[in-house]
């Protein structure tokens, strides 16, 4: 086993070790510096975003905008930065059928992820693919990993809610159930805010792990209550890289409305971020 890939044994151990028992919090980096910062806050583990990623290269969160190579160079980067576990957002495995997300997941695992995850939305992220072929699409991501050699956890999303479907509830829940019998490790329903239906999830797919995104101010969805409702994992999706963008937007319109530069009040000290930077060297 070279050292490459004893490292990334090793995220993927301390990854599964993760979703055994417990809960913890998976947050989502958009570039090298902010994972190694989420790092030495102690966090145990990362995620990437699509979204994030996406929007700092001036690019929508589209499949078609982002292509395979550049998102695997970007999980690259990430991976090689750290240590900890990184989980690949890697949208809908950037292939309709079957086999062609077999050999996206292939390629997604040799960058060094401890985890992916495989939407069940088509290509125009505005349509869920039918059911028989969402499933073959799991268990096709499934046979990648074990023949890969790196058991790197399999997420598995429905975007029911994020798409609006009438019956989101319904749809999510069975087949949340069906990606876990052809294999998915972890099961994800981005959008759903309703304590009682994420704990239907959880109770649904038992034994086997839920991941929850909370990407807005949420009372209810602390990670005390998600601990108390079974869940063993939260993401926060795009909402880092939105606040980061949400301080940089107002500076900036500050400075062209007003003239002023009182905006620059909340900024991280330089000292702090180089120093950083610089010790980790």
């Amino acid at each position: 086993m070279t050292a490459t890939t004893s490292a990334q044994q090793s995220a993927i151990d301390r990854f599964r070790e993760l979703h055994a028992s417990g809960c913890f919090v998976l947050p989502n980096p958009w570039d090298v510096g902010t994972a190694l910062y989420l790092q030495r806050l102690g966090f145990q583990a990362l995620a990437t975003t699509s979204s994030g990623f996406a929007f700092s290269r001036g690019l929508p969160d589209e499949v078609r905008a982002l292509p395979r190579d550049l998102m695997l160079g970007h999980l690259r980067d990430i991976a090689a930065a750290t240590p900890l576990p990184v989980n690949a957002d890697f949208q809908s495995g950037y292939a309709d059928e079957p086999e062609g997300v077999a050999e996206s997941v292939t390629l997604c695992v040799a960058t060094g992820v401890a985890g992916l995850s495989i939407e069940d939305t088509t290509s125009d992220g505005a349509h869920l693919y039918e059911d028989r072929l969402a499933v073959e699409r799991i268990r096709a991501a499934r046979a990648a990993i074990d023949a890969s050699g790196m058991p790197v956890i399999l997420t598995a999303r429905c975007e029911a809610w994020l798409i609006g479907h009438p019956d989101a509830a319904r749809v999510a829940l069975a087949r949340l159930v069906a990606f876990a019998e052809a294999g998915a490790d972890c099961l994800y329903a981005p959008g759903v805010r309703d304590p009682q239906r994420i704990a239907e999830i959880v109770k649904a797919v038992a034994p086997k792990p839920v991941n929850v995104l909370v990407s807005a101010p949420s009372s209810e969805l602390t990670l005390t209550r998600l601990t108390d409702l079974g869940v063993r994992r939260i993401s926060v999706g795009s909402a880092l890289a939105r606040v980061a963008w949400g301080a940089f937007i107002r500076a900036a319109r500050d400075i062209q409305e007003t003239g002023t530069f009182d905006a620059f009040a909340g900024a991280a000290p330089f000292a702090d971020l180089n120093g950083f930077f610089r010790d980790r060297g």
